[in-house]
């Protein structure tokens, strides 16, 4: 009997059974989700719910009726602790066993954890789960000082939130600049002075060494050049790592995530991979890379929807990506690692520009800021493989959006 299992109910998981069942699969699905609650959206935890008027109450990726009406069996509050690939069977930690027909891994990332003196004291978290957020802003309403570990998105999404509730707000980063593995120089530099002007103090080539405690609760952030900064409250945002325990544990190959091929499938045929935990060959990279994204876990959905119903189609989902800090909104359409060029695009002072990267002499990923209608043209033009010489990008007068649909349509 065909039972698709599922394991992990987050993007990645909910869009693949709403995919399965948009192309036409009618057998059983099962999903597994480790939280108690229902599945929910994670990027508004590190802004929207942080704001003072807010509790952090979660958005749905699904109505709860969605379950029921397409004869989903939702295992809500357990995990799964083996595989027995053999007997194709998944063991959850109440004791019960699910015979599958394909296994599905989207078991997501967990936050890197510090291990530093004092690492232990009340008042420091880390931001993924519904249960962080209900935590970190519980402690927001009595919190003065506010220290952030690491200048990636989720730590300046926070910093940006907190600011605007008045709170002080320090950044450590040992990093010479903010969000430096996403990020050209150019687009670092401009969201460092912007975070300046809004009041946060970035601190980089600072690490953090240990933490300050009174009564049990931080008191201070110590960074490794030996400043203390005052923090009533730790935010530690230092990355995360793939969820690959469970396919490590199945014999399943392992590398920065779940090993996959083009079709989203392990070395085992009926086991495949997706989202946050999964490296897979990226056309786009030119190398075999895993993202960390709500775009790449839903476009990998929909194509392993695909390749489970017989697809041989492989999988070459543009990456795309957005933050908001504050005021600020910043999306990138591709992968800029490694640009050799970049070309500006508009004026930083307007605050709506875009950055145009370039490797080897073609267009490898825009960065844009406030100016979705250069992301969405950036979007059509690198999903269709497509460049743009330089000269049309630094051309204000250049119609970039017409161009992008021409493009599309040829």
């Amino acid at each position: 009997m065909d039972n698709i299992v599922i394991v992990g109910n987050g993007q990645a998981g909910i869009q693949l059974v709403d995919s399965l069942r948009a192309e036409g699969y009618t057998g059983r699905i099962t999903v597994i989700g480790e939280e108690a609650h229902f599945p929910y959206q994670r990027p508004p935890l590190s802004k929207d719910y942080m704001s003072e008027a807010k509790n952090p109450l979660p958005l749905p990726l699904r109505a709860e009726q969605f379950f029921a009406g397409n004869d989903v069996d939702s295992r809500l509050g357990v995990r799964v602790t083996a595989v027995d690939r053999e007997r194709r069977t998944a063991t959850l930690n109440n004791g019960s066993r699910l015979v599958y027909s394909k296994l599905v891994l989207a078991t997501g990332a967990a936050n890197r954890e510090l291990s530093v003196p004092g690492s232990g004291l009340a008042g420091i978290h880390g931001l993924r789960t519904l249960s962080d957020a209900e935590a970190v802003h519980a402690r927001l309403a009595a919190a003065r000082s506010v220290v952030v570990i690491g200048a990636g998105f989720i730590g300046l999404e926070f910093a940006a939130a907190a600011r605007q509730r008045g709170i002080d707000v320090t950044v450590l980063e040992f990093a010479d600049r903010p969000m430096g593995r996403a990020l050209s120089p150019a687009m670092s530099g401009y969201f460092a002075e912007a975070h300046e002007r809004m009041g946060v103090k970035l601190r980089f080539g600072e690490g953090i060494a240990s933490f300050e405690g009174r009564d049990g609760h931080v008191r201070a952030a110590v960074s490794t050049t030996g400043d203390a900064y005052p923090a009533d409250l730790v935010l530690v945002g230092i990355g995360v790592t793939p969820r690959t325990e469970l396919a490590a544990a199945a014999g399943l190959p392992v590398e920065n995530g779940i090993i996959v091929d083009s079709a989203l499938r392990t070395p085992d045929p009926d086991i495949f991979a997706l989202g946050d935990c999964a490296s897979y060959p990226s056309r786009h990279a030119g190398a075999r890379t895993r993202l960390e994204s709500v775009q790449n876990a839903t476009d990998q959905a929909r194509h392993l929807a695909r390749s489970i119903l017989g697809s041989s189609e492989s999988y070459a989902g543009l990456p795309w990506f957005w933050s908001q800090q504050g005021p600020l909104k910043l999306q990138i359409a591709g992968l800029g690692q490694h640009a050799d060029e970049t070309v500006l695009r508009g004026d930083p002072a307007s605050g709506k520009f875009s950055i145009f990267c370039y490797r080897n002499g073609e267009l490898a990923a825009v960065e844009s800021v406030n100016h979705p209608a250069d992301h969405m043209a950036a979007r059509r033009l690198l999903s269709q493989g497509r460049s743009l010489r330089q000269a049309d990008a630094a051309d204000p007068w250049f119609d970039f959006k017409t161009h992008s649909r021409e493009v599309a349509v040829a």
